[in-house]
């Protein structure tokens, strides 16, 4: 769940990503450079201010069901692969690639699929 204190940095983040300062900020949504330290800070804001903000940094503010945030958090988290050691690919271009065994185990599929 979002909370004031979630607003507050990403309306600070997206902010200093624009490089703009919370003058600047002020200015554009016609709020005073104080109340932009106070929102950043936390403080409680009216839902028509908070909309304003998320306009002007690109922001998008929208009320979903409980049981899809799992899935929107998923959209923007990082993918978890597996270390490059582990990785191994799922086809080899050159059988040349292939320890022995695998290359024997790989013949012995073919031969059973081209018997068919």
């Amino acid at each position: 769940m979002m909370t004031l204190e979630g607003f507050a940095e990403m309306i600070r983040t997206r902010r200093k990503a624009k490089k703009w300062s919370q003058r600047v900020l002020g200015s554009k949504s016609g709020l005073p450079q104080s109340h932009i330290s106070k929102i950043e800070g936390g403080a409680d804001l009216q839902l028509s201010t908070l909309i304003e903000l998320a306009r002007l940094l690109d922001l998008e503010v929208a009320l979903v069901p409980k049981q899809l945030i799992p899935v929107l958090r998923s959209l923007g988290a990082p993918h978890r692969t597996r270390e490059v050691e582990e990785r191994r690919p799922m086809y080899a271009l050159d059988e040349s690639e292939l320890d022995e065994s695998e290359f024997e185990a790989n013949a012995s599929d073919k031969r059973h699929w081209l018997e068919r």
